[in-house]
């Protein structure tokens, strides 16, 4: 039984490491994109892109979030 337990733990722990980084890599390109858009001569498909990218993490970390909570029906 302890193997199980141990797995749970081992999955959380994962699951928080991949949190830090996907919320370091969001933080990350909101400062890039922050940059670029001061930029006159800025790339705008370059900066949609970004962009783009920068919500797919958002949505990423909130499903990581959502799972991390535990089943109050458990």
């Amino acid at each position: 039984m302890p193997e199980i337990k141990d797995n749970v733990d081992t999955e959380t722990f994962q699951h928080l490491q991949r949190l830090r980084s996907l919320r370091i890599e969001h933080r990350d390109l909101d400062d890039v994109i922050h940059r670029l858009q001061l930029d006159l001569y800025v790339d705008q498909v370059q900066l949609r892109r970004l962009k783009k990218r920068k919500l797919l993490l958002k949505d990423q970390i909130a499903r990581l979030e959502s799972q991390l909570i535990p089943d109050l029906n458990a």
